[in-house]
């Protein structure tokens, strides 16, 4: 006996599943910016000589890539609250990620920087700029180069991990999918479409961040 595929019993909740995907593309774009930004800062922090806050920020770094993300999401959401930092779930959320790219980021530009020679911190102080436009206009441009693509890993691996958002009843695209499967009980179809939908904006992510890169920092295809 087979089993009937029913697909098209799926149209009526396309506008569903397609807003669900729109916020998880909202909360990827917030996130990979502030958890890029965190991480260049971290990673300009690190490379440097050790100090009190380096060491803070060495244990930050470790301690969110040594658990699970969810426990990160739901320290946030239900932890931060008993101490008095009430937020929505959204903004727990986009919170729990941009701290979580952010550590991760943090070490894959700091590696970029650590084979960067050390001549051209030297030649920085030659033409007379301060350690950080050095830092910004002579050292950082080559190792984003060099480290680029793990980044662009690093992002997608964020924006695949925020279907565990839905944990926290985050309309995003996995929570839509939930939601639509308790519904319709057609599991195979909307998990296999949910799929498909990640797949593609996986694929998309990549090729503009790519495209992005080559643009503005002369990555290498």
């Amino acid at each position: 006996m087979t089993e009937q595929l029913h697909f098209s019993a799926l149209w009526p909740h396309w506008p569903e599943l397609l807003a669900g995907m729109w916020v998880t593309v909202q909360l990827t774009v917030m996130a990979t910016v502030g958890g890029l930004a965190i991480g260049i800062f971290g990673a300009a922090i690190r490379s440097g000589r050790p100090t009190w806050f380096s060491r803070i920020w060495g244990v930050y770094v470790e301690l969110i890539r040594n658990t699970p993300f969810v426990v990160q999401l739901f320290f946030i959401v239900f932890g931060l609250p008993n101490i008095g930092f009430k937020m929505t779930a959204g903004e727990a959320a986009l919170l729990a990620m941009i701290v979580n790219l952010g550590a991760y980021s943090t070490e894959i530009v700091r590696a970029g920087i650590q084979v960067t020679p050390k001549g051209q911190w030297e030649a920085g102080r030659v033409l007379g700029l301060s350690r950080s436009q050095t830092f910004i206009r002579v050292v950082l441009p080559p190792a984003l180069q060099r480290i680029y693509p793990a980044l662009v890993s690093q992002c997608i691996i964020v924006m695949l991990g925020s279907s565990v958002v839905s944990q926290v009843s985050y309309e995003e695209l996995t929570f839509a999918a939930n939601l639509i499967q308790s519904r319709t009980f057609l599991s195979f179809e909307v998990y296999l479409v949910t799929t498909g939908i990640y797949l593609l904006l996986s694929i998309a992510m990549r090729q503009l961040m790519m495209a992005a890169g080559r643009k503005w920092l002369g990555v290498q295809a």
